[in-house]
């Protein structure tokens, strides 16, 4: 529909294509999200790919609604056939049990048309799972570089987020051999000739169930590697070159890891194992597939005994190493007072500062450019040394002599947006009241690619001198995943745990660095979280 002011005509009309295929159930929240939209230039056009289900019936209920029907040719086709009958200048592509903020289509416009170089332009989107109930919130803003982001991985996501030029269809459309990824095909053949954007508003609603394309782990995992492949003729330089090896191990990394929770779940519930998903972690990622058969085999064994040893003696067994109850031997343990109140500074340094500097030792490659730090700029020198460009230090004080920004990280509004290439946020989280907004200006001022390199406490005595007052939290690896999760996208955070029983003791006691061995710091148990640490690039 179109609106009748004189004063608006000049406007231009974006062309909603809704695909669908035997989803009539949630076709007219997708239909209504387009009518409620505040920008009131549009047509909607329904592409019923050969549905046999009511799809027909609810689409015809809206007269603002194009029905065009075509026999079951798959997505990409059906994507194609709402291009061939639309007029708009501007076409969105929503698939049919998503849909459209109020404000989508107002927002998309005003950035393409301010900039009419752009190809497309796209947002952030909600995840909302049917299931639970829950959404979850999905932000990145790629400003520029865009082929090399792309190639990085699909930093859109979101189809629904997008908002292209019409005339760009005049050199590509959908490649109707792909039953997936058709999308991320796209992307790359566009970026790679013209600019696009990516902004940090919401415009969409990404419906999660279990009729989800993207739910084929492998299928995914075997496109978009050979989507990448194809670019291999196009790419030109070392960055461009360094970015598609990247974009492949990540997309390697990204479907293992989502095959090999799929596994364990299948596994402790009792259900059929996926044979295929086995065979896909052997050729991608034999480190998940080998810890995956090894809890096999141990519950495979803990089952075969179960059917013949009575469970006080399997207990016993599965701790072999502990003492009889009542005859544990505390020696210098049995005290109710720790060793070192100063978090074994006095005793040789900390025990989870093995873990925090190596982490950054590990990282290293990624201090690099303007760097941010909290309190001082140790690690910084320490690990950036001549890669860095511009070191800056953020204090709360302003009677810090070295800070060169003064402020509250979880309310900074006079940090630029995109400023940094990296962030080193080290035992700092836990101090601060609200955390949340904390890791949303991180990502605020992070620049497009930028790196948060962030480590928080698990098990920890709380500091007994001045910063005992601003303690306020401690963390997991499950919450640390949700919380980074609402700012960057999942297959850019990477956290791991370190710690176990033995060090997690140890460090509450006050014990130093020198009273531990190596091998004992190195036994990694997840139950047992001394130090979190996380990356995650903007």
């Amino acid at each position: 529909m179109t609106g009748s002011s004189s004063q608006a005509s000049h406007l231009p009309i974006v062309s909603v294509i809704i695909p669908c295929y035997n989803q009539g159930k949630y076709l007219s929240k997708a239909i209504e999200s387009v009518l409620e939209q505040t920008y009131r230039h549009f047509e909607i056009i329904v592409v019923d790919d050969g549905s046999v289900d009511d799809t027909k019936t609810v689409a015809t209920v809206y007269p603002e609604v194009k029905y065009v029907f075509q026999r079951n040719q798959g997505l990409a086709a059906a994507r194609n056939t709402g291009i061939e009958n639309c007029k708009g200048s501007l076409i969105v592509f929503l698939d049919s049990d998503d849909w459209l903020v109020p404000e989508a289509l107002q927002i998309n416009t005003t950035f393409i048309l301010q900039q009419p170089e752009l190809a497309f332009v796209s947002g952030s989107y909600m995840l909302f799972y049917e299931l639970e109930n829950k959404v979850r919130k999905i932000i990145q803003e790629v400003k520029a570089d865009n082929y090399v982001q792309m190639l990085q991985g699909n930093y859109i996501g979101m189809i629904a987020t997008v908002m292209f030029r019409k005339w760009i269809f005049d050199s590509f459309r959908y490649d109707t051999s792909l039953k997936v990824c058709e999308d991320y095909d796209l992307y790359l053949k566009i970026t790679r000739k013209y600019p696009a954007i990516q902004h940090e508003k919401l415009i969409a609603v990404y419906r999660m169930h279990d009729k989800n394309l993207s739910g084929n782990h492998i299928r995914m995992l075997e496109t978009s590697t050979s989507l990448l492949d194809r670019q291999k003729n196009h790419v030109s330089g070392e960055r461009e070159i360094k970015a598609l090896k990247d974009g492949r191990a990540s997309w390697k990394f990204y479907y293992s890891a989502l095959m090999y929770e799929d596994l364990l779940h299948q596994l402790f519930t009792g259900k059929k194992m996926n044979r295929k998903y086995i065979h896909a972690l052997i050729q991608n990622n034999k480190k998940l597939y080998l810890k995956f058969m090894y809890i096999r085999s141990f519950h495979k064994t803990r089952r075969q005994l179960k059917k013949i040893i009575p469970d006080f003696i399997l207990r016993k067994l599965g701790k072999s190493t502990a003492p009889v109850p009542g005859k544990v031997n505390m020696g210098d343990l049995n005290v109710t007072e720790p060793f070192s109140t100063e978090f074994a500074y006095d005793r040789g340094g900390p025990v989870d500062r093995y873990y925090i500097e190596n982490f950054l030792q590990k990282n290293e490659s990624l201090v690099k450019g303007r760097v941010l730090e909290i309190g001082d700029s140790d690690y910084t020198q320490r690990y950036g040394g001549s890669k860095v460009v511009q070191s800056d230090i953020l204090h709360v004080d302003a009677t810090n002599i070295y800070a060169t920004i003064v402020g509250d990280l979880s309310d900074a509004p006079q940090i630029p947006a995109n400023s940094f290439d990296c962030i080193i946020l080290t035992q700092t989280l836990h101090l601060i009241y609200n955390f949340k907004a904390a890791v949303e200006t991180c990502f605020r001022i992070l620049k497009p690619g930028g790196v948060l390199l962030l480590t928080v406490p698990g098990i920890s005595h709380v500091d007994q001198s001045e910063w005992g007052k601003y303690w306020l939290w401690s963390f997991t690896n499950n919450s640390i995943s949700k919380i980074l999760e609402e700012f960057f996208s999942p297959d850019k955070i990477k956290i791991a745990t370190f710690g176990n029983v033995l060090i997690a003791t140890a460090f509450l006691y006050g014990m130093g660095l020198p009273e531990v061995t190596r091998e004992q710091l190195d036994s990694f148990d997840p139950h047992y979280q001394v130090i979190i640490t996380a990356t995650a690039v903007k």
